[in-house]
């Protein structure tokens, strides 16, 4: 199943899509308790998330990449923009905060995105990412939209960030109750969160990040002509 803008609208718009909206972003203010007179850019589909930090930081922006598609958000403002991935229409170092939802399981080429977003965010910017968890049942199931992209295991995205000039600071996960519509169990999706987090941790729908910008990165040293020609001997 394609999760374009528009499904993902639909979804968070569903009952077991508010139930996600309220279990991520209860780990997302974990982390950014405290979003005054900052810059916010939400890059993928981060609307559902956006909403409440909007009240509380200077400016918010979201960008869509042009493959899920345009949408409008919020109706009366227009606070959003769509384009190429590896080519994002902001300054460099503008950003406070940047937040990342369903946009790095679905980037055509994850590292030129991971050089713009460095590019647009502030020395002393964040970077949050909500990423699918490969092992978990999120995304096995098609209606799930953490199903549609590449997952990641925690190795795997603390990999990518520390290559592209990022450095993990804070890790957490969120949804630990399994992607079922029931409305009866949706309706006990705290109490699943809570118990999953002691019996099956590793099972966590997605992987949430918080990431600051490396200013520098490390440069091999240059090994000397005695070294490489040891090195050969060793080798025969």
């Amino acid at each position: 199943m394609l999760f374009d803008s528009q499904s993902l609208a639909g979804f968070y718009d569903s009952p077991l899509g508010l139930v996600t909206r309220r279990l991520v972003h209860r780990r997302m203010r974990r982390m950014w308790s405290d979003v005054r007179a900052t810059r916010m850019l939400g890059y993928g589909f981060a609307i559902p998330y956006l909403r409440t930090f909007a009240m509380d930081a200077e400016r918010v922006i979201a960008f869509v990449p042009e493959q899920q598609g345009e949408i409008r958000w919020p109706l009366d403002r227009g606070l959003t923009a769509s384009g190429e991935e590896n080519s994002l229409p902001f300054p460099d170092a503008f950003f406070d905060r940047v937040l990342m939802v369903h946009g790095i399981e679905t980037a055509e080429s994850v590292r030129p995105l991971m050089r713009q977003i460095w590019r647009i965010m502030a020395p002393e910017g964040r970077l949050m990412i909500v990423a699918p968890n490969r092992a978990s049942l999120w995304a096995q199931v098609d209606r799930s939209p953490f199903a549609h992209g590449r997952p990641f295991s925690r190795n795997q995205l603390d990999r990518l960030l520390r290559d592209t000039m990022f450095v993990p600071e804070q890790w957490d996960t969120a949804l630990l109750v399994p992607p079922l519509k029931s409305r009866r169990f949706i309706g006990t999706g705290m109490i699943w969160e809570q118990t999953g987090r002691f019996l099956w941790p590793g099972l966590a729908g997605a992987h949430i990040v918080e990431a600051s910008k490396a200013l520098c990165a490390v440069v091999p040293a240059p090994v000397s002509k005695p070294a490489k020609a040891a090195l050969a001997a060793i080798r025969g």
